[in-house]
């Protein structure tokens, strides 16, 4: 309850959700235009809402959510090109985006469902690109919930 008083009441606080969930509402409308895979942009919505929790935090910050997030897209339809849909490319995904989050000082939890998501998806389409576009609205988000936290700190000092 502390934290909420410190972002501007109740108020605040709807306010700063308020952004994440039109920047889903609008990844969704992006994926529902462009592609019937709506279950590989699930994560971006925890993406998101962690975003919204402490977008001070490292895992938040753009780098780490662009980084981690790109990686397990592109290792999970790798794994799924080379090894088939299932739960061997599920795994050796998984796996390897783990190593690299850790190793990339990139960690960022959702990002693990993207690996899962691109392994596991069916159908001929890739929607890397698409992937990758709603990425940048929810790094914009990031940005913008900075911003926000940045003005409220400002109007309330």
């Amino acid at each position: 309850m502390e934290e909420r008083r410190r972002r501007g009441g109740l108020w605040g606080e709807l306010g700063l959700a308020l952004l994440p969930t039109l920047t889903i509402l609008l990844v969704l409308a992006f994926v529902e235009a462009f592609s019937r895979q709506r279950l590989l942009f699930a994560s971006l919505a925890s993406s998101a809402f962690l975003i919204y929790l402490d977008p001070r935090h490292r895992t938040n910050s753009v780098r780490t959510l662009a980084l981690s997030q790109g990686l397990a897209a592109v290792l999970g339809f790798a794994a799924r090109e080379t090894l088939g849909t299932g739960y061997a490319a599920a795994a050796v995904a998984m796996l390897a985006s783990i190593v690299l989050m850790v190793l990339l000082d990139a960690v960022h939890p959702p990002a693990v469902s993207t690996a899962l998501g691109f392994a596991f998806r069916s159908g001929p389409e890739t929607n890397l690109a698409l992937f990758g576009l709603a990425l940048t609205l929810v790094a914009l988000l990031a940005l913008l919930q900075r911003g926000s936290l940045w003005l409220l700190g400002r109007l309330g000092a």
